[in-house]
């Protein structure tokens, strides 16, 4: 027995009369995102390229809120941007056009919860060999003297 599929996309915001037109829907609403992310990538606005906060200096709450807010505040707000929409259209892909919506809680939490520890490893692995690469690169006892 086939069960129904929920027609609505927002939290209900958005409603839909059936599955076809559903998916029309959020295929619309995913070449939006991209399309916003293709301008913002081509055009680079000179206002989200500058940094809008600036490391804090000096004592202990100074290097706690560093910790806290670097990994967001202290990048480019353009790939804060692109970050937000890619976290938007990965949701969207998965919870409507997997089907994720319509199965059970625990196999929600399930698939959902993986991803965000395998992404969250994944960016602080890259991080950290990024740091190394650089280092390696242009640190004053660098391994590497030149470029091959």
């Amino acid at each position: 027995m086939a069960q129904e599929h929920k027609l609505e996309i927002f939290r209900g915001r958005w409603k839909f009369k059936s599955n076809t037109q559903k998916i029309w829907g959020v295929l619309w609403l995913l070449t939006v995102i991209t399309a916003i992310e293709v301008v913002l990538g081509i055009y680079k606005p000179a206002i989200l390229m500058d940094i809008w906060l600036d490391p804090f200096e000096g004592g202990f709450f100074a290097t706690l809120g560093n910790i806290i807010l670097s990994p967001i505040v202290y990048m480019k707000p353009l790939n804060l941007i692109f970050i937000l929409l890619t976290i938007v259209k990965a949701y969207y892909i998965t919870w409507d056009f997997m089907h994720i919506r319509d199965e059970t809680s625990s196999m929600r939490k399930m698939v959902v919860w993986t991803s965000v520890f395998l992404i969250a490893y994944l960016v602080f692995i890259l991080l950290q060999e990024g740091g190394y690469v650089f280092h390696a690169y242009h640190g004053e006892d660098s391994i590497i003297t030149r470029d091959f």
